[in-house]
């Protein structure tokens, strides 16, 4: 496997880039090399709409407190908007921003008919309690209602939510529009959701591991993977990977890390997870910082937590062989610039973790035709556009001689632009 590096040197305007603009960047980039229409690209650097709203939650203390949330809709040129919503205290406007146009080209990537949205609360739930977090999440739905819809707006889990959330959101919505499970997606299966939809971010990031290597003629076994992050995304990476063979030798959360180069039991670490809530302490590795984790020597480095995580004052530190971008936006432009002279390929975050939007179409599908899929095929299909998406990125690289995130952007833009010529937008 082959992939085409760049001389490019990062500069300190890239490393300063807001979320937006990093994206932005790269799909101006893309239209430069597709010659794409200037008033399509006029179209895709802002959103279709933005809503900001005021989010009054009594607390449980009885105190008003005051939250700020967003939603997002940035272009639904090939289908309804679709996107996760996030609980974070560093989810502002340009974040979210910046996710919705993540999800528009990597919707257009994955060839799922949808538009690209995200939605966002400025919060900290690890710090609130579970019926605050209810009363915020009704809040918030009410406040962006009326652009929902199944064939208008479809939110998901994303960071600091989950199906619980997803659960209180549907009924929300159902109470002022009446039972509508379609509504939202990630859901608990006895509301309505996907089997598999849990794993389904995680294993989409251990096929795509799976086919790098098959292309690398090299076996999982042979193969070390450090990961950053153990969520909901690293955690199933790490368990799929394992499976499939890979030795994860390292594992970070946010209350640090641990390294074992013979390689980590994941059933262990899971058990241990279960009751400290933390990899930190794990007794079958030794202790690492999250900071040195990234530039711990392996085959594959899986940054699978927040973005921006690997940038210009740690990329040359970085001894991977590949980066797997599990998580939004993890590799900074600049630190994408200096992997890129250093002959390191990044596997794009639009590609790697679709496998959640991918098994989330599958769910508003299921509610749509009333109709649930068994794991077993939920699984089949999520592998089979998994590994054609793949295919497709990378005979793209090979063939016009660019980086893989290139090859990602130049295939999506070219299917938006594609749509909103066919819609008459321009």
């Amino acid at each position: 496997m082959t992939t085409a590096t760049s001389t490019a040197a990062p500069t300190e305007r890239e490393e300063s880039l807001s979320p937006s603009e990093s994206v932005l960047t790269s799909v101006y980039e893309s239209a430069t090399r597709l010659a794409i229409d200037a008033e399509v690209v006029d179209l895709l650097k802002t959103s279709w709409r933005e809503i900001r709203a005021q989010l009054p939650v009594r607390m449980d203390d009885r105190k008003l407190r005051i939250f700020e949330g967003y939603r997002v809709q940035h272009n639904g040129a090939r289908g309804p908007y679709k996107g996760g919503v996030r609980f974070h205290p560093k989810a502002d406007l340009d974040e979210v921003r910046a996710l919705a146009m993540l999800m528009t080209y990597k919707c257009a990537l994955m060839e799922l008919p949808f538009g690209g949205a995200k939605g966002g609360v400025m919060c900290d739930p690890s710090r609130m309690s579970e019926t605050e977090l209810n009363r915020l999440t009704r809040t918030y739905t009410q406040h962006i209602n009326m652009i929902l819809g199944i064939n208008r707006d479809i939110p998901a889990p994303d960071m600091g939510t989950n199906a619980q959330t997803m659960a209180w959101m549907m009924d929300a919505y159902g109470q002022l529009h009446g039972h509508t499970p379609g509504i939202v997606t990630g859901k608990p299966v006895e509301l309505g959701g996907s089997y598999g939809r849990d794993q389904a971010t995680g294993r989409g990031v251990a096929t795509c591991m799976r086919e790098f290597a098959r292309g690398e003629g090299v076996d999982p076994h042979d193969i070390r993977v450090v990961v950053q992050g153990y969520g909901n995304v690293g955690s199933w990476t790490c368990r799929v990977a394992s499976e499939q063979g890979f030795r994860v030798i390292a594992v970070g959360d946010v209350k640090g890390g641990v390294y074992n180069p013979a390689g980590i039991d994941i059933a262990q670490l899971d058990r241990w997870f279960a009751v400290a809530g933390s990899v930190a302490g794990f007794e079958e590795a030794e202790p690492v910082t999250n900071e040195h984790l990234l530039e711990l020597e392996c085959d594959y480095l899986v940054p699978a937590a927040l973005g921006e995580v690997v940038t210009t004052a740690n990329a040359e530190q970085v001894r991977a062989r590949a980066v797997i971008e599990a998580a939004n936006h993890p590799v900074t432009p600049g630190a994408d610039a200096i992997l890129a002279r250093r002959g390191v390929p990044v596997l794009p975050d639009i590609l790697v973790n679709a496998g959640g939007v991918t098994v989330s179409y599958f769910e508003w599908t299921q509610n749509i035709q009333q109709f649930r899929w068994p794991l077993e095929r939920v699984i089949t299909e999520l592998e089979a556009r998994m590994v054609a998406a793949f295919g497709d990125l990378m005979v793209r690289t090979g063939r016009d001689g660019i980086r893989p995130r290139q090859a990602a952007f130049d295939i999506a833009l070219e299917r938006v632009a594609r749509a909103i010529k066919l819609r008459g937008f321009v």
